[in-house]
């Protein structure tokens, strides 16, 4: 068993809900811990899915500064699986396996490429197990 575990992207995003307090503090304590002990991993999709959200969905989006520093203070450290085909090979064959969505069955693969035991995510089944990784929902 490693300690490594991969955030989804709507881990990144609590961190910044005004609207639940609970959900932001829980988010931003695993952000923080991912960052201090260098085990947090998260993906090239992440990566793009979080700047989507935070440029243009997020309540107050953030401006091009903001995102640059966000960018190299927190997911650069965090980045260490990116786009190959592997990786698509690896989620096609999830998606056929699990009948997962296509972008979590890249979550999935990123996950097992990163050789995390825990993939952090509200998106897929508490406790469903894809190999020694598994899902778990932080906030419940």
């Amino acid at each position: 068993m490693s300690d490594k575990y991969f955030l989804d992207t709507n881990v990144l995003i609590y961190s910044f809900d005004e609207n639940d307090a609970n959900k932001a503090k829980r988010a931003s304590e695993l952000i923080r811990q991912a960052l201090a002990t260098n085990n947090g991993v998260v993906s090239y999709q992440v990566v793009q899915e979080f700047f989507s959200f935070a440029l243009r969905k997020a309540a107050d989006p953030m401006t091009t500064r903001e995102a640059e520093g966000y960018l190299y203070q927190v997911l650069r450290p965090l980045l260490s699986i990116h786009s190959s085909p592997v990786l698509f090979a690896e989620a096609l064959h999830l998606h056929a396996r699990y009948q997962l969505a296509w972008y979590d069955s890249l979550i999935v693969a990123a996950a097992i490429q990163a050789r995390c035991d825990l993939l952090y995510s509200e998106d897929l089944q508490s406790g469903q197990r894809f190999g020694r990784l598994q899902v778990k929902n932080p906030f419940v």
